[in-house]
């Protein structure tokens, strides 16, 4: 595979602060106008506290769809596009490639049984993922959990694994989208996060400039979850499955529920583990379906439709596939998991039903406890987490375990349980309304 690089924008140039202008004054930019906008900022020429002020301008007013369709096509054309269409199976027959992409969570661990799940039926599944920051964890980080395993492949490399294993997770280079590198981290300092038009031209850049022919988005909703409010995550749900479209990518999207925890983990090994006991056929319910569900999306988004995913994880298939998956990338399936050195157990306090456990409240403990970072240089501990005994519409008793907060540093555990102080609800009567895991499907 040879990438292709993005060449310098070759149009009228623009002065920054007209575009400014008309975004401030609700107009609409030009093609020219997006295109030399991006290159400018990817180059230097247009300053930080300009790019700051032009996206709370789009923030506050918005894009058309033409606009943020215009807006991701350049920011893939800063940097490299990689190309699966040569891919094919070690008897020489053609490929088929497909993605998943989350929009983050707490216990979010699906990526680790799906890929090697979707790649039991033939479709391959060039899986780019990133690292954890604050409540949300990373799913490099928790495969870095397994000794040996590593996040950094050649293009050549994961080519060579996607035909010979059909599954691949490994890090994104720095080739793809340069661009949207730079706008995220003036986001993230400068309250324009939230912009609908500047999350969806994020994500559908890098997931587009991958290559992938199909792609299927988990739009998570939720206090755990990027996005809190439906409505909010049904738009940005619906600008991503449009530009996917418009680049040729076949898209949909599931809004998924993140107000609790999925599974019975947050943190780095323990999701690994919980994640083989799904492999082993077994692990919690909540995690069971939703891997089944995307892996069902996935696959017949690349066209594939009489496929049992179930029987998959069941019968021993996607397990193999892990571990063929996991050696080829320097890890050893079979080796014990890394613990945490210190355990605390918080307890019921009192009988009754768990009604509420806070998806946001767990994530935080987790980071506070080492498994997530603050900032992209720091460290992770592959141990510490979050283990919980109890999921809503659980009967609990009083000094009964709850959940055991998991550390190498025990002067973590006051304010990780800070975190969780309101993250409990136990009604003495009546059972919890029970949310859907899937809410919603967009296509």
């Amino acid at each position: 595979m040879s990438p292709s690089f993005g060449s310098r924008y070759a149009g009228p140039a623009f002065d920054a602060v007209d575009i400014i202008r008309t975004k401030r004054d609700r107009g609409t930019l030009s093609a020219d106008q997006i295109a030399w906008t991006i290159d400018a900022y990817t180059y230097g020429d247009i300053a930080d506290e300009q790019m700051a002020a032009l996206n709370m301008a789009i923030l506050l007013n918005g894009m058309n769809r033409g606009e943020i369709s215009l807006w991701t096509a350049a920011m893939i054309a800063s940097g490299e596009r990689m190309d699966f269409s040569g891919l094919r199976t070690p008897a020489g027959a053609p490929m088929r490639t497909t993605d998943k992409h989350s929009t983050g969570g707490v216990g979010d661990k699906i990526t680790l049984p799906l890929a090697p799940l979707v790649a039991v039926f033939g479709v391959a599944v060039p899986q780019l993922s990133g690292r954890g920051l604050g409540h949300t964890g990373g799913t490099l980080d928790k495969l870095e959990a397994i000794p040996g395993w590593r996040a950094n492949l050649s293009n050549a490399e994961m080519m060579r694994q996607l035909s010979e294993v059909g599954a691949v997770i490994c890090a994104a280079g720095d080739g793809l989208a340069p661009a949207d590198k730079k706008l995220y981290a003036l986001r993230d300092v400068t309250g324009t996060v939230e912009a609908i038009p500047l999350i969806a031209s994020s994500i559908m850049s890098k997931k587009i400039a991958e290559g992938t022919g199909a792609l299927v988005l988990d739009v998570k909703v939720g206090s755990g979850a990027f996005m809190k409010d439906v409505g909010m995550a049904r738009e940005l749900a619906q600008t991503m499955v449009a530009l996917g479209k418009d680049a040729g990518v076949n898209t949909v999207a599931l809004l998924t529920d993140m107000s609790t925890p999925l599974g019975l983990t947050a943190g780095n090994a323990i999701e690994v583990e919980e994640s083989v006991e799904v492999l082993a056929g077994g692990g919690p319910s909540d995690v069971v379906e939703l891997t089944v569900r995307l892996a069902e999306e996935m696959l017949a988004a690349a066209g594939v439709h009489d496929a049992n995913p179930a029987a998959a994880l069941k019968d021993g298939r996607a397990m193999d596939v892990w571990r063929r998956m996991i050696a080829a990338q320097g890890g050893d399936p079979d080796a014990a998991m890394p613990v945490a050195r210190e355990p605390e157990v918080i307890y019921a306090p009192a009988d009754g039903v768990l009604t509420e456990l806070d998806a946001l409240s767990v994530g935080v403990a987790a980071w506070r406890l080492g498994a997530g970072r603050a900032r992209k240089e720091d460290a992770v501990q592959a141990g510490a987490g979050v283990r919980l005994h109890a999921k809503p519409g659980d009967v609990v008793r009083a000094g009964e375990p709850l959940m055991t907060l998991l550390t190498d540093t025990p002067e973590k555990f006051d304010r990780a349980k800070a975190a969780l102080a309101q993250a409990v609800t136990i009604s003495a009567e009546g059972a919890p309304a029970m949310r859907d895991l899937i809410l919603e499907r967009i296509a």
